[in-house]
């Protein structure tokens, strides 16, 4: 095989790597929804002492509620970016696309920075084990700080996913504007991470959230959700591109 078609095939290999990887975040999506029908996954906890108390009771539900399935749905988000990059890396919207992965990244490197849900584990089993008021109470002081930086759609938060899903959007205006995508493809991932951008506003920054935020966060996630599989099914039918023999 010519350089060429080493390159080639490699793109395919990674364009279905993204559309498995799009396929992963769907299932991250779908589990997300069925833990917040399970009892208490829709609690809110209160206080710092209330988020020990959980991660003591159930250290699963400890993570999810500060942000595991979000770091899952990052960490795809990497694979997900390079193979959309690939498919306009010969495109005119090359360089707008490039600028969507960078943004893209910065959000998935703010977000890593931000989350604080393995610390937590940590400090709950400190906090368990501490014999005495000082202590507890320097635990607790420890706590809260972790929150005020890494409690999920907080003013603390706000920037990695504000950052994502601005690349969401940008991305899915390269699509518009070029024929690798569908129309369809790019107006759902618009509309989908501009409604969960909406909604990230009115939860970090609003007193209470809304009924009319919820209801776009319920939209956006869905949209974002039919967004993946449609991003998927075009990335593996790119993965299947022929190799194109080339005489040297």
């Amino acid at each position: 095989m010519t350089q060429s078609e080493d390159s080639q095939s490699e793109w395919n290999f990674l364009y279905k790597l993204g559309g498995a990887a799009a396929l992963g975040a769907v299932l991250v999506g779908v589990l997300e929804i069925i833990i917040t029908f399970l009892p208490g996954g829709n609690t809110i906890q209160e206080t710092v002492l209330d988020w020990f108390k959980l991660f003591q009771e159930n250290g699963f539900m400890g993570l999810r509620d500060l942000g595991l399935l979000n770091i899952l749905l990052t960490s795809l988000a990497i694979l997900i970016y390079f193979a959309l990059y690939g498919t306009f890396r010969d495109d005119r919207s090359q360089p707008y696309a490039a600028l969507a992965v960078a943004i893209a990244l910065m959000g998935v490197e703010v977000f890593f920075a931000t989350n604080r849900a393995f610390a937590m584990l940590a400090l709950s089993g400190q906090y368990a084990a501490a014999a005495t008021d000082a202590q507890r109470a320097v635990l607790e002081g420890a706590g809260q700080a972790l929150l005020s930086v890494g409690q999920s759609h907080t003013p603390g938060t706000f920037l990695g996913f504000f950052l994502s899903e601005i690349a969401g959007i940008m991305i899915s205006l390269v699509m518009l504007r070029s024929k690798i995508f569908s129309k369809l493809t790019a107006y759902v991932g618009i509309f989908g991470f501009g409604f969960l951008l909406i909604f990230e506003c009115f939860a970090s920054f609003a007193a209470g959230v809304s009924t009319l935020a919820l209801i776009l966060a319920m939209f956006g996630g869905l949209l974002s959700m039919a967004w993946y599989v449609l991003i998927a099914l075009r990335l593996f039918q790119l993965g299947q591109t022929p190799v194109k023999s080339k005489l040297t």
